[in-house]
């Protein structure tokens, strides 16, 4: 076992699952920001923080965020508060924390903490092509003015980081089954190695969303609203983009032009990253098995997630791997025509 995976399986044995964060601790945690809550606390669709929604005595609605311990530095945190404030201040409709006495970083009996205000809207739809073109051009936006100047703490988004260490992990602990590890790891190697042969170096890296999946944004009368930056990375400009693309093969080249037509209205986009969506699809696959397994002791993810204890789930898995391997080699998506 290396030293790196098997410290990470030490302290996350240790980890501290919110079991102490109850209902008095949170709502004791608001009002000792001056805020004080009307109604009872609203559990938001979140397991890796835990995220709440409230309305105060004064009738506004907010948002509280408390920080999943160890996951990120206080630097972390900060710069990505800084990033969606700053985001905000340039017409981007985005939740950005709220700062009270000039900070947005609280903590709380060792809780680290966070409060927005509470955007309303409707799911987005990636199937509405109108929705589409408007989200395109506010990413175009957002990442203008990302590519102004790098982030400083939070990490880069690579193979590496997505696939390697997902890879390590899983073999280090103890959740696929004994009787499928060499067809699993045997498959996910296979994948690994054929997106190092395809992933591209040489494509500028500027601030991210990290994980802008429909479910991220909301549909307002005035437009997108984005939501969530706990994934912020450095990284290519597609990573933004892919998720949004559903369906065969034309219906995500006609949601391709549509969102690279409000795009670049704004900023320039490399069709040549277009190479990049696959790989990074298969790593956020690798990434999701690591990220339960890595979740395995927090209470809440056997209770969601009981299918990952199951030997299905992972034949599932192997089978899903197997396919992303194919397509890797099917011609990449394009705008021009072949």
């Amino acid at each position: 076992m290396s030293q790196d995976i098997s410290s990470q399986l030490e302290q996350t044995s240790a980890e501290f699952h919110y079991q102490a964060l109850t209902p008095d601790l949170i709502l004791d945690a608001i009002e000792d920001r001056g805020i004080y809550p009307e109604t009872g606390l609203l559990a938001l669709n979140s397991y890796e923080n835990r995220v709440y929604q409230f309305r105060c005595d004064r009738g506004q609605r907010y948002v509280v965020k408390f920080y999943r311990p160890q996951r990120w530095t206080n630097e972390q945190i900060q710069e990505e508060h800084d990033y969606a404030t700053e985001l905000l201040a340039a017409e981007v409709p985005i939740a950005a924390p709220i700062k009270i006495d000039g900070q947005s970083l609280f903590d709380y009996q060792g809780y680290r903490f966070a409060l927005f205000p509470s955007i309303g809207g409707r799911s987005f739809e990636v199937d509405n092509l109108e929705q589409l073109e408007a989200t395109g051009r506010f990413i175009g936006r957002i990442h203008q003015f990302a590519a102004q100047k790098p982030f400083q703490y939070r990490e880069a988004l690579t193979p590496e980081l997505l696939g390697q260490t997902s890879i390590d992990w899983l073999k280090q602990s103890g959740h696929v089954p004994q009787g499928i590890e060499l067809a699993y790891f045997t498959i996910v190697e296979q994948l690994y190695s054929k997106v190092k042969e395809q992933w591209h170096s040489s494509f500028p890296c500027i601030r991210l969303h990290g994980d802008l999946h429909p479910g991220n944004i909301l549909w307002t009368p005035d437009g997108p609203s984005f939501v969530d930056l706990d994934d912020a990375k450095t990284g290519p400009a597609i990573q933004d983009i892919w998720m949004m693309l559903t369906g065969d093969r034309a219906q995500k080249l006609m949601q391709l032009e549509v969102l690279l037509e409000g795009y670049e209205e704004f900023s320039e986009f490399d069709t040549r990253q277009l190479a990049l969506i696959e790989p990074l699809r298969a790593l956020r696959m690798l990434n999701y098995n690591a990220w339960l397994s890595r979740r395995w002791d927090d209470p809440a993810f056997p209770m969601h997630f009981p299918w990952f204890a199951e030997d299905k789930y992972w034949e599932q898995q192997i089978l899903a791997f197997k396919e992303q391997l194919a397509i890797l080699d099917e011609p990449v998506l394009s705008l021009v025509p072949y």
